[in-house]
């Protein structure tokens, strides 16, 4: 049984492409036949998974970054095969928030193919979200606001590697403003002025330790808010979103869901895995262990 692996070989600026001899050279090493598909455009790995015949196959496999990854759990879901397979992570993108949470880098893709290799699987969350008339699934983050922002400036700005998120924020600070927001979360509802909201399934937001507490497989979504700030107490505390410090702020609100309802007056950009798809009304929930991931 071989795996069918979907390559985006222009993630990373493009430097996906130039390991692609590596990557087959490791999988042949290992004798794992793999069918390889390269991605030609955006929303083609959706199309590529759903249209696959899941009986000839023993994993799936996202080589790319974090929307690659969206695209592939998309694909996935909306699968009819009467099984869904384990599904594997080669993170070789700009931003590869899950793979962290799995212990990996981009730096080291012979131990990503080793452990795929090898086929040890465990069931992890996923998450579920309906915007309008569409569902689709994740398993990093959701987010909107001022992180849904920083997200389209560094999609502009992905020659630099995961520091483009970094540049994303600062080129959006001169813009930052508040919105109100109302939450509705396992029965209660919230109402905000808010710079963002996130929903995490994993830790990690790009190289941010967004959710510090989050865990890939308890049931549970954890929703990080940002309320309203000023643009150098945003700058100035900047730097604890790597640590995972700013959990810690007056102005950090955090806590855990199985079921969200998010809207705002006006309708907001929402980000899924580092993509753009969607406005606010978002009806989100946690789907606990629904899905089988290559593991250690």
């Amino acid at each position: 049984m071989k795996l069918l692996l979907i390559y985006n070989p222009h993630a990373a600026n493009r430097r996906a492409a130039r390991l692609l001899p590596a990557v087959e050279k490791q999988f042949a090493e290992r004798k794992v036949e793999i069918d390889l598909r390269l991605t030609e455009h955006p929303g083609h790995a959706v199309e590529i998974v759903r249209q696959a015949d899941f009986e000839n196959y023993r994993g799936v496999i996202a080589a790319g970054g974090d929307g690659t990854l969206f695209e592939v759990v998309s694909g996935c879901y909306r699968n009819p095969s009467s099984r869904r397979i384990p599904l594997g992570v080669l993170p070789i993108g700009t931003g590869n928030a899950f793979a962290r949470d799995l212990d990996l880098d981009s730096g080291r893709l012979e131990e990503a193919v080793a452990i795929i290799a090898r086929g040890r699987t465990r069931r992890v969350d996923a998450g579920r979200f309906t915007a309008g008339e569409e569902t689709f699934h994740f398993l990093n983050i959701l987010g909107l606001g001022f992180v849904a922002d920083v997200t389209a400036t560094a999609a502009r700005l992905k020659v630099f590697g995961n520091i483009a998120y970094t540049f994303g924020v600062f080129a959006r600070v001169l813009s930052l403003r508040s919105y109100p927001l109302t939450i509705e979360a396992d029965g209660r509802t919230l109402e905000r002025e808010n710079i963002f909201a996130e929903v995490s399934n994993t830790r990690y937001t790009s190289n941010f330790l967004m959710a510090p507490a989050a865990r890939i497989d308890d049931g549970l979504l954890d929703v990080t808010l940002l309320g309203k700030i000023s643009r150098r107490g945003l700058i100035s505390s900047f730097p604890k979103i790597f640590t995972g410090e700013h959990i810690h702020m007056p102005q950090v609100e955090t806590f855990q869901a199985r079921r969200l309802r998010l809207s705002t007056p006006e309708p907001r950009v929402l980000t899924p895995d580092g993509e753009l798809v969607g406005t606010t009304p978002v009806e989100v929930e946690c789907l606990r262990q629904d899905i089988e991931v290559f593991w250690k």
